[in-house]
């Protein structure tokens, strides 16, 4: 017999795999090192911006007030680094913590690792896999292997 325990472990798997299409759990909590505030990436329709020009195209286009509190510290191979300007450096607390957007609120997000971007090691948080990689070999080995004719 399957314990509630058990039933209740699928329907969280189930639920974070298929309907939110996630691939990782995060765990942990905020340990206000505000590394997240100093070190930003931003994603706009559901790319990282590139440059300072595009950043400065959005400000005038998009209405988001997020925009106007974030600041240009760098640039690497994934795009630009922002840093907010509601982060209070020597208390390392945001000083609008009530009134924070969704890009704080939902940090950190599974997306941060589809390029390459790493939590700092100071943060609390933490990501695990949801499916281990013993439950993926099992479902992937189970499946025939397809055979591919040469194309003539």
């Amino acid at each position: 017999m399957i314990s509630l325990k058990k039933i209740l472990e699928k329907l969280k798997k189930f639920y974070h795999l298929k309907i939110l299409k996630r691939r990782y759990y995060r765990t942990g909590f905020c340990a206000q090192c505000g590394c997240c505030c100093e070190n930003i990436y931003v994603r706009h329709n559901g790319k990282v911006i590139l440059n300072e020009e595009e950043f400065e195209n959005i400000k005038i286009t998009d209405n988001y007030s997020f925009y106007k509190h974030i600041t240009v510290i760098g640039k690497d191979e994934f795009g630009l680094i922002f840093s907010c300007d509601k982060f209070d450096k020597e208390k390392r607390l945001c000083t609008d913590h009530k009134n924070r957007p969704s890009i704080c609120k939902n940090y950190p997000s599974e997306e941060i690792f589809s390029f390459g971007a790493q939590l700092q090691e100071k943060c609390g948080y933490s990501f695990e896999p949801i499916e281990k990689f013993d439950e993926v070999f099992k479902r992937v080995s189970k499946q025939p292997v397809k055979c591919f004719e040469e194309v003539k």
